[in-house]
């Protein structure tokens, strides 16, 4: 199978595939991209969550936001990376991150790296959660990479909805979290990072190379497929110019480079390759 193909495969069929090899020019390649689709979501205006299944969506309250909210696995040749870490919600018991993860056939003490683009609660709500006032982290084992930044004025956000100030509190003293200072920067050999705003002021994206291949994550400045059909600069953002222009450099880069883009909160493609 050629890469054209296999790419044109790829947008077919991502709204169910749960893993995928990458491929380059007939050479299967070390990454892995494994979306960990945590389920499709209502959105209030106070930001509360309710999941509804795939069937519903069509029949789903027209004044509330509809989204996928949906974590990446990203295997390399020396790291396992989860990127951004959903809601933080429990079924049976058991952190519906760790669950998706295990029916991916992964353990949580196999992540090294975990990145957060930035804090808001369906995005870093499943790095742990509370039991009788103990934080209990779900990936110990792991280092976690957050904007300073951001960390600081997430805190200020006494009032806002879109963050968990309980949990904030614990993530900011974790033993295992490394904070960036720097706007741009690389973490090892295969990842970089930008701090773009947007979104959020110190809303950041990341870059992940291996072997010819580029896959890129932009987070909430670019959720879904369809925000780059209409050039439009959202409310709902900090700096919804800035995230627009962001959207618009990036398609164009994607097509030139041959970029796999990674959509958070996309309904049906999770993973497109350009």
């Amino acid at each position: 199978m050629s890469y054209q193909d296999f790419k044109g495969n790829l947008n077919g069929y991502y709204g169910t595939v749960c893993a995928v090899l990458l491929y380059y020019y007939n050479t299967q390649i070390s990454m892995t991209i494994i979306p960990m689709q945590e389920g499709i979501f209502t959105v209030t205006p106070t930001k509360d969550f309710t999941r509804i299944t795939r069937e519903e969506v069509k029949t789903a309250d027209k004044g509330l936001l509809t989204m996928a909210v949906c974590p990446f696995l990203i295997a390399l040749a020396n790291d396992i990376i989860l990127v951004d870490t959903g809601l933080g919600f429990k079924e049976e018991g058991k952190p519906v991150i760790i669950k998706v993860l295990e029916d991916a056939g992964y353990k949580a003490n196999r992540i090294t790296k975990v990145f957060l683009s930035h804090l808001h609660k369906d995005h870093a709500g499943g790095l742990g959660y509370m039991d009788n006032g103990t934080f209990i982290q779900n990936f110990p084992d792991a280092e976690i990479y957050l904007q300073e930044n951001e960390l600081h004025y997430a805190l200020d956000q006494i009032s806002s909805h879109s963050f968990n100030q309980e949990i904030l509190e614990e993530i900011a003293e974790l033993p295992n979290l490394i904070l960036i200072n720097d706007t741009t920067g690389t973490i090892g050999e295969h990842i970089s990072y930008e701090v773009t705003g947007g979104h959020t002021p110190f809303h950041q994206v990341f870059w992940f190379k291996e072997d010819n291949v580029t896959a890129f994550y932009g987070a909430d400045n670019l959720p879904q497929k369809s925000y780059l059909k209409f050039h439009i600069a959202y409310k709902s953002d900090y700096d919804g110019k800035k995230a627009m222009e962001d959207r618009q450099k990036w398609e164009q880069q994607a097509k030139d480079e041959n970029w796999t883009v990674l959509f958070y909160h996309d309904i049906s493609k999770n993973v497109v390759a350009f």
